[in-house]
């Protein structure tokens, strides 16, 4: 008897499982039907795509023969090496500079409000017609700062035109709009309770301190949103450095006018701009998919790489 009761009360208790997992998956089934429609099937035929070649008419196996001609694409490495350099140079100098504004807007005792929105105001702008008025604003001949610049003895390159500062008038115009950054950062650094400060005071912390060792510990994950968004975002720059490239190179859509991205001198190319050279202009869709992997490796690489780094400091604080 207490033999069959206790099958029956696991039974039940069986029943009552599975039906919680109906219940569960039937409630996660909208998510799950969009996960796998609009990431496992894509993925699944960029993987497929890479081994053919593939014009969007045609369809031929090819096996390796797309993921060898990458490795000798001497474009895609240029690109690579252009993306990877603002990946390590813009996005940090974007993160500090957005917490230093955060702070210092914070920190302000009158007329916050309208410093915030100044500062805020270029994240607002359309990408294209930032781009456009930022290198209207830098043009070696015709721009005001490069005359200010010269008017006050300073260096004016030429800041669109030449190859060994392009990346770094990219870099201007990332640091131009970093008001996105900015408010995130303001709301993070609001929320660090008052007293910890006037605890650390007491004890003596200068500024300094206090930053390192209360600010820097209770942000933390917000940096790290930033880094790995910023990350993420910056491999798949492509519309700032197209539009300068463009203009600056004074390139137009007229008919029979080629214009190959880069200018000057490929140090604008990003790998999402040779992705679509590729897949949409040349129409080598086999070529593009592999592009299209190699982008979400890196990226997957970069944020695990990213998280696992703030997860140790996070332990080690702890």
């Amino acid at each position: 008897m207490a033999t069959t009761a206790l099958r029956h009360a696991n039974l039940r208790r069986g029943n009552r499982l599975s039906r919680g997992n109906l219940r569960a998956l039937l409630y996660l089934s909208p998510w799950l039907a969009g996960f796998a429609i609009f990431f496992v099937y894509p993925l699944v035929s960029t993987v497929y795509f890479s081994f053919q070649r593939y014009d969007l008419f045609t369809l031929e196996p090819v096996g390796l023969l797309n993921w060898e001609y990458f490795l000798k694409d001497q474009a895609a490495w240029t690109a690579i090496r252009n993306t990877l350099w603002l990946v390590v140079v813009m996005v940090p100098l974007r993160v500090l500079f957005g917490l230093g504004v955060a702070q210092l807007v914070t920190r302000l005792k009158a007329g916050a409000g309208v410093y915030r929105t100044i500062f805020y105001l270029p994240a607002l702008v359309p990408l294209v017609a930032g781009t456009l008025g930022f290198v209207f604003l830098l043009n070696p001949g015709t721009g005001p700062v490069q005359a200010i610049l010269s008017a006050v003895g300073l260096p004016a390159p030429d800041w669109f035109g030449d190859p060994a500062w392009s990346k770094w008038g990219l870099t201007l115009l990332g640091l131009w709009s970093v008001g996105d950054l900015m408010v995130i950062f303001m709301a993070a650094l609001l929320d660090v309770p008052k007293q910890l400060y006037e605890a650390a005071a007491i004890d003596g912390a200068n500024g300094w301190r206090q930053f390192t060792s209360i600010t820097l510990p209770v942000i933390r994950p917000v940096l790290m949103f930033a880094l790995v968004t910023g990350v993420i975002q910056t491999l798949q720059y492509f519309t700032q450095a197209e539009v300068a490239a463009r203009v600056a190179s004074g390139a137009t859509d007229s008919a029979g006018s080629v214009f190959t991205p880069g200018y000057p001198d490929q140090s604008t190319l990003m790998f999402p701009q040779w992705l679509f050279q590729q897949g949409f202009r040349d129409f080598a869709m086999g070529y593009a998919c592999v592009l299209a992997l190699v982008l979400f490796a890196v990226s997957m690489v970069f944020t695990v790489v990213l998280l696992r780094q703030f997860r140790g400091l996070g332990e080690e604080d702890a």
